[in-house]
Order: C-alpha cells, then sequence, then structure tokens
C-alpha cells in the first residue's frame, strides 16, 4: 500500500534551511521507507504530552514530527529538525 506524504509550510521552510545531503536523506527516508511501507507506523514512535496524537521519525540525529492519517493514507509531516531543537 503506498502512503503518501505531504508537508505544512513550515515543514517545508524548516526542511530547506538544512544541508543539501541531510535534506536528500530526510527525503530518501520517507520517498523509499514511509511511502512503500504497509503501516508507517511500524517505523515511527508516538509522541506524548502536549504532542499526543503525533508520532516521531528517527533520521540519525534528525527528527521528523508527523501526524498520519488513516483515512486518506497520508503521513503529513508537520516539523523537521535536529533532535536538540525540535521539541522545543
Amino acid at each position: 500500500m503506498a502512503w503518501k506524504v505531504e508537508f505544512t509550510d513550515r515543514a517545508r521552510r524548516q526542511l530547506r534551511k538544512l544541508h543539501p545531503e541531510i535534506q536528500d536523506r530526510l527525503l530518501r527516508f520517507l520517498r523509499d521507507r514511509v511511502a512503500t511501507s504497509n503501516d508507517p507506523r511500524a517505523l515511527a514512535s508516538a509522541l506524548t504530552g502536549e504532542l499526543s496524537g503525533y508520532w516521531r521519525f528517527r533520521v540519525g540525529d534528525y527528527r521528523l514530527i508527523c501526524r498520519i492519517q488513516n483515512e486518506v493514507f497520508t503521513v503529513l509531516v508537520i516539523s523537521v529538525g535536529h533532535r536538540k531543537l525540535i521539541y522545543q
């Protein structure tokens, strides 16, 4: 089953600010692993607290905060950033 990956405007801006090699690595992960997965939750961790309902994908030292929408088979990327800064 193919999942569609979409970005919020904020996530798109955050991604553009990263080094091109890191951008490529994150996009490749989303394209090759998440979009082709039967269940993207198997690759992610559920967040708790204020971020309850969101999921985190770990790609090296970077994190992708997403909302997984089952009804439309979409992974919406909310935020992109380094692990030290992403949860602030």
